[in-house]
């Protein structure tokens, strides 16, 4: 049996039975993502992969990887790996995973623009800890903590994000 469906509306995010308060992109839903933009990408995205620091949390899922120290997210366009995980030294540009902050204790990773990426498309399209209600992110799907952890151990690689292109009007 596929797990259920985790779909946006403008209320939150419904699944599970549940409306789950979370927060988008500062650019709002567009069909037309590009790096840099602060969308959140509309579409059904399929969940690829979850990490988390073991160091500040416990394993969410069984299906989890640890976010180990050197951890990277490539997000330039420019090079072969963009959009994917890479490690340090890495001298192109790109976002840390190990953060100081909470944001990035349990990462959800979507298929946006992966694995192979289209330079410019946008990359990193996470669900992560919010930095506080009504605070946008650069384009993921952010939640309160406490609901981030309910939804973790509820998910596979089956379940797939809905973002509706109608929220982007």
């Amino acid at each position: 049996m596929r797990p259920a469906d985790m779909v946006l509306t403008q209320r939150g995010l419904r699944f599970r039975g549940r409306t789950i308060p979370c927060v988008i992109g500062r650019g709002g839903v567009r069909s037309d993502k590009r790096e840099g933009d602060g969308a959140t990408p509309s579409g059904t995205h399929r969940i690829v992969g979850m990490l988390y620091r073991p160091d500040r949390i416990a394993r969410p899922a069984d299906w989890a990887v640890p976010i180990r120290p050197g951890d990277l997210w490539s997000d330039d366009p420019g090079h072969e790996d963009y959009n994917l995980m890479v490690r340090t030294p890495y001298p192109h540009s790109h976002e840390a995973l190990r953060r100081a902050d909470p944001l990035y204790d349990l990462v959800i990773l979507t298929d946006w623009n992966w694995p192979r990426a289209e330079a410019g498309r946008g990359s990193a399209i996470f669900l992560h800890q919010w930095r506080r209600p009504g605070y946008p992110t650069e384009g993921c799907v952010a939640f309160r903590r406490e609901d981030l952890h309910w939804i973790a151990p509820r998910i596979g690689y089956e379940t797939r994000l809905i973002v509706p292109e109608a929220l982007g009007r």
